[in-house]
């Protein structure tokens, strides 16, 4: 355990709020500084330069997913009464009725205002110009675990038990590309560039594929399931974005070697000593922001030390997320407080390493 900071601190308070009750997810508008969060009590809630403005009050259901589209027109929230909500400039545009379902994973197309969204082990894709569902996808395996869209739009990978499966979303009949595995897909996500999509497993593992290459790298021997999986958007010395996962209270980043047959070489960061609940890199960076049940956000710089430790929470953090010009960065606590921090102002500091 390690307490020390920079004496430069890098980022500073800007916001201190409390919604009712444990903060479920947060999530940026790509357009503005607009944050939208979410809670256990059923809010959603924007923030928008101090400013909050209620978009739905506490219905004592919880609200467990927030997504801006890529445009920032629209914004969408899942949870456990079964609704998709659609806001277009905070007016409700859509509500999608799917009851008794739970939906708890979205994610919006980078290209097109098309929404998917987790029904048990089914995903459906709504179309915003339309107002219809474009297609529903049965995952089959399981209950759906993660939705993560490739970054141009082509792919849309699902994840659950035995692995995780990858439609063309130019052909949604065609069969879907199957990374199979005989394990539970705990975490999964796309890497910026599209190269890559890594899964973080129920057995302890993590496997990378590399599209194209229909053999994975398979990566062991963590503490536990891995929960979280963050890839920056800066390339390493080998044109590889860096990829973190987390494991209980740990992290292992993991680089890209330059020798094909080593694969990807990793480095154990410790600080925190409780569950970690949510780790990203910040655009156009290696430093990598964690949140953990200890209430300590930590901040590493080039993914490999500890540059400064953000606190404010009473007990826990629950999630994070960077602004997309990485100059702020927000956090929602286990207790219902919403945090905001920019980036002091003066010269380049760590936040571009």
């Amino acid at each position: 355990m390690n307490l020390t900071t920079s004496k430069s601190k890098e980022f500073e308070t800007y916001y201190s709020g409390m919604l009712a009750e444990y903060v479920s997810a947060i999530a940026w508008s790509s357009q503005n500084k607009i944050l939208a969060a979410t809670s256990a009590a059923g809010e959603v809630v924007l923030w928008n330069e101090g400013k909050i403005t209620s978009l739905q009050t506490p219905t004592g259901k919880t609200v467990d997913c927030v997504a801006f589209s890529s445009d920032g027109k629209y914004l969408a929230v899942g949870g456990q009464d079964g609704q998709v909500k659609i806001w277009r400039e905070n007016q409700l545009i859509a509500t999608l009725e799917n009851a008794p379902a739970w939906v708890d994973k979205l994610a919006w197309s980078p290209t097109k205002n098309q929404l998917a969204f987790s029904l048990g082990r089914y995903v459906q894709v709504w179309d915003a110009d339309t107002t219809e569902i474009l297609v529903t996808l049965n995952f089959e395996n399981s209950s759906v675990l993660g939705i993560d869209w490739r970054n141009d739009g082509e792919y849309l990978a699902i994840n659950g038990y035995q692995g995780v499966k990858i439609w063309h979303s130019q052909d949604w009949d065609e069969e879907p590309y199957n990374l199979s595995m005989s394990t539970v897909s705990v975490a999964m996500a796309w890497s910026p560039d599209g190269k890559y999509l890594a899964s973080g497993n129920m057995d302890r593992s993590v496997t990378v594929l590399e599209w194209g290459n229909p053999d994975p790298w398979v990566m062991r021997g963590f503490p536990g399931k891995i929960r979280q999986l963050a890839w920056s958007q800066t390339k390493n010395k080998v044109n590889a974005p860096i990829l973190a996962s987390s494991s209980v209270e740990g992290i292992v980043v993991w680089e890209k070697a330059q020798d094909e047959a080593v694969g990807w070489e990793a480095r154990i960061l410790t600080n925190h000593v409780d569950i970690i609940n949510a780790i990203a890199f910040a655009p156009q960076s290696f430093l990598l922001a964690s949140a953990a049940n200890d209430g300590w956000l930590c901040l590493w710089k080039k993914a490999q030390e500890i540059a400064q430790i953000l606190t404010g929470v009473s007990e826990g953090f629950s999630t994070l997320a960077w602004h997309p010009q990485g100059k702020l960065l927000a956090a929602g606590g286990t207790q219902g407080e919403l945090l905001i921090w920019s980036k002091v102002s003066r010269g380049q500091g760590f936040g571009q390493n």
